[in-house]
């Protein structure tokens, strides 16, 4: 299927858009080779089918696989070598990645998240980076590139919710990221501010400034129920938040658990 409404766009012979929202917009360089066909099933339990030819294959989180053709072959990679699997090692992913490949024959392999969520394409090209929080990474082509961020401010770092290091991907090829809750796309003009909620960031382009700020008053930190901070992110470049954040809902439950048994002697 071919792309409309592109430059160049009879170049582009391996396109999937059933589910057109949920396919970022294409830059023109990217548009020049072929895209990975893709589909996202499902609404706030998704999973990502991916379709590979031969020659093609495509890297995941330890865990993600959920089903795939019965030629596909699968082994666990250092991708970029033992210090790109240290860093991911750091950062609390899997030190190896596993790399799918459909061997001689055509066919698909699907991954699905941890949480209940969306999954949703980044598309990364020379000059547009991404940096995503680090448990939100489920799958990438090959030619992605797989690095760590850290906050470039130390207050960021302690309280935005993210931690100190973040994950930073670049190279050419779709990244598939996948979030709690629903999805929330941005574009921030140059100098364009949004507060938002600890937690709730799940990615943004590397043009885009990220701090934290005071969430208000003293008493509106304290009793406003919004917490002591809020996170910032400043224009230019696009953003893509969550509406549920997994460590509150985990939160929300511990009153609702079975509690242990007390038994006297």
């Amino acid at each position: 299927m071919l792309l409309k409404g592109y430059p160049d766009e009879k170049l582009i012979t391996r396109t999937y858009l059933k589910n057109p929202k949920h396919i970022s917009p294409l830059p023109v360089n990217v548009l020049l080779r072929n895209i990975m066909k893709h589909e996202i099933i499902g609404d706030n339990l998704q999973m990502v089918k991916i379709d590979l030819i031969n020659g093609e294959g495509i890297f995941a989180e330890a865990g993600a696989m959920v089903n795939m053709t019965g030629s596909f072959k699968m082994e666990s990679q250092l991708k970029g070598g033992v210090i790109s699997g240290l860093k991911r090692a750091v950062v609390g992913e899997s030190l190896f990645l596993t790399r799918f490949t459909p061997g001689d024959e055509t066919g698909f392999v699907s991954f699905a998240g941890m949480m209940p969520g969306k999954i949703f394409p980044v598309v990364i090209s020379d000059g547009k980076e991404f940096i995503a929080k680090r448990e939100s990474f489920l799958a990438c082509e090959e030619g992605v590139e797989l690095d760590i961020a850290l906050t470039e401010k130390l207050r960021a770092g302690l309280f935005g919710g993210q931690g100190f290091i973040l994950q930073h991907m670049s190279g050419n090829g779709i990244v598939f990221l996948h979030c709690c809750g629903d999805i929330i796309e941005m574009t921030l003009k140059p100098g364009e501010v949004i507060k938002v909620q600890t937690g709730l960031v799940v990615g943004f382009d590397k043009t885009v400034g990220y701090d934290i700020a005071l969430a208000g008053g003293i008493t509106t930190a304290l009793f406003g129920g919004e917490g002591l901070f809020v996170t910032t992110l400043t224009g230019p470049g696009k953003i893509v938040l969550q509406s549920m954040d997994i460590a509150k809902i985990a939160a929300s439950l511990i009153p609702y658990l079975p509690k242990p048994e007390v038994h006297n002697k």
